[in-house]
């Protein structure tokens, strides 16, 4: 979460709200990707941190497989098409809105584990719980509540400035 906070950091000082991800591998210590919201900077309504770490963690494993395939004399399709991201864990410092739940769902992590909850606008146990609807055809873990009170300071602060 600490490397969450620090993205999430990098966020505010760009104009946009403070919200690091990072995305761990399955082992649960090697870092695939991290991002933070990138919304002002690009202009990009869908640049939310946790979309940008799940692209990033995506591209990261598809290029690995690849080079994997490659290394073994594989075809050039061999390892392609890695947007599944099974045993993977995303940690992000607000709870994800509906957007990012959905797209947790459908990248198929195993789990995610958020900081502050969002009672405005979260989607993964707060107003809605999109990431644990039975309806769907995977379902997430969700850890809330890590270092809630740093995640928390650092988007009132923020919002408090402006």
């Amino acid at each position: 979460m600490r490397l969450a906070l620090a993205e999430a950091e990098q966020a505010g000082h760009g104009g946009d709200v403070p919200v690091g991800a990072v995305l761990l591998a399955p082992d649960g210590r090697t870092v695939l990707a991290s991002a933070h919201n990138e919304r002002e900077v690009t202009g990009d309504p869908t640049a939310h941190a946790e979309v940008l770490a799940l692209r990033r963690g995506a591209a990261a494993l598809s290029e690995s497989a690849r080079t994997a395939s490659a290394a073994a004399g594989a075809g050039p399709r061999a390892g392609a098409g890695g947007w599944r991201l099974p045993g993977c864990t995303l940690v992000v410092t607000l709870e994800p809105c509906t957007m990012c739940a959905g797209a947790l769902v459908q990248s198929r992590v195993d789990r995610v584990v958020y900081g502050a909850r969002d009672e405005k606008a979260g989607a993964a146990g707060s107003l809605w719980d999109v990431v644990r609807d039975r309806r769907l055809n995977h379902r997430p873990e969700v850890i809330e509540g890590v270092l809630a009170e740093d995640c928390a300071r650092l988007l009132t602060d923020f919002f408090r400035a402006r």
